[in-house]
């Protein structure tokens, strides 16, 4: 799971890696995931800290700055406590991540979340698809989860995720794309 392109995958002209479309499952779910990440980071691109926490259309506060919060806070939560069984504290002050903090930048977000998704590549490194851990929280504490069903869900949470960031982007520059 990287957010840099594989040497042995391609890459779009933006510069994400283009998802396996052959190969055995982990590696085609990893490279989605992938492909997720490096979306998020790209809909980021060349903005400004003011620009990151331009909100999206009332009454919603939502801005990308707040996006990458809270997929840092996700990458926590499934990699970190469910798949590696770990208890570690909430990445921000908010345990969803949308707060925004006036002395926290887009910058230190996005380090912060490279740093998430690093350890958590860490912890899952050496585990099978078939390994099992346990939601911590929510609304089913204690279910039963497999690492492939953790990566299905991150792909799930990124894609839908991007779609406001496509939007918010959007609102902010104009830019719009995949």
């Amino acid at each position: 799971m990287t957010t840099d392109t594989p040497s042995d995958t391609a890459a779009l002209p933006d510069g994400r890696p283009v998802p396996r479309l052959t190969g055995d499952e982990r590696a085609m779910l990893e490279s989605w995931l992938d492909f997720h990440r490096a979306t998020l980071g790209l809909k980021c691109a060349g903005l400004d800290d003011a620009q990151v926490r331009t909100p999206s259309a009332p009454p919603s506060s939502l801005t990308l700055l707040g996006l990458v919060q809270h997929l840092a806070e996700v990458e926590r939560n499934w990699f970190q406590r469910v798949a590696g069984g770990l208890d570690v504290p909430p990445v921000f002050d908010d345990e969803s991540g949308y707060a925004l903090d006036p002395g926290r930048g887009l910058d230190e977000a996005l380090g912060i979340w490279r740093r998430e998704i690093a350890r958590g590549r860490e912890l899952c490194a050496g585990l099978p698809l078939e390994h099992v851990g346990r939601v911590a929280g929510g609304p089913v504490p204690g279910m039963e989860v497999s690492l492939r069903w953790v990566l299905i869900h991150m792909i799930e949470e990124y894609a839908r995720h991007n779609g406001h960031a496509d939007l918010l982007r959007e609102r902010i520059d104009g830019v719009t794309g995949v």
